[in-house]
Parts: C-alpha cells; structure tokens; sequence
C-alpha cells in the first residue's frame, strides 16, 4: 500500500491520540468523515494498524527493573535472524531488541 500525507498524518495523530473519535480525527486530517473512515479501515486491513492499545505505566503498579542483554550470533543469514526473532517473541517480558554494530550483536530489553 502507498501511503500518502493524509495517510501519514493519520497515523501521527492515532499513535498519540489513540482514543481519538473518528470524526474528530477526520477534522484534524482535513477530510470528510466517510473518506477518512474509508482510510482508516485500509490501513488496518493492510496491516499498516495492527490494533489500538493503552500504554501502561509498569512501574506504578509494581516494582520494575530494565535489563539490557547481549546476544550474538553466530550465523548471520535472514533465517537465522528470523529464529532468532521468534525465539524473542515467546517472552512477554522482553518487550524490545535492537540489532546493533550493522551484524551480529542484538541487545534485547525486559
């Protein structure tokens, strides 16, 4: 999917007002209600939006530490990068990793 400035300011507008109502998002993008709505949906159905959260303040509701991980690998290849990946996904306590150095090290954040 192509996106456009409007599609673009959508998006900025839902990734800081995400209880934003879609008529008011409408006015603040400068469409018409149904032209927006007709955006919006596309861009969920491409993906683009996977879906609408709340950003939760941890640290209010218990003691919270961040730890920052190295992991190198060994084999450099998409596919292993690709499981490397996967293997992340199933902890919900890593909540974010960065390749870093342009190769092999990842540091991973929980």
């Amino acid at each position: 999917m192509k996106l456009d400035a409007r599609d673009i300011e959508i998006l900025r507008v839902l990734s800081t007002r995400g209880r934003i109502t879609k008529a008011e998002l409408a006015g603040r993008v400068g469409l018409s209600a149904s032209p927006c709505w007709e955006r919006l949906r596309k861009l969920e159905e491409a993906g683009i939006i996977e879906g609408y959260g709340a950003r939760i303040a941890l640290k209010r509701l218990a003691p919270h530490v961040t730890v920052f991980v190295a992991a190198e690998l060994h084999d450099h290849t998409a596919a292993a990068f690709r499981l490397f990946e996967e293997a992340v996904q199933r902890h919900d306590e890593i909540i974010a990793c960065w390749a870093l150095g342009g190769g092999s090290t990842i540091c991973c954040r929980s």
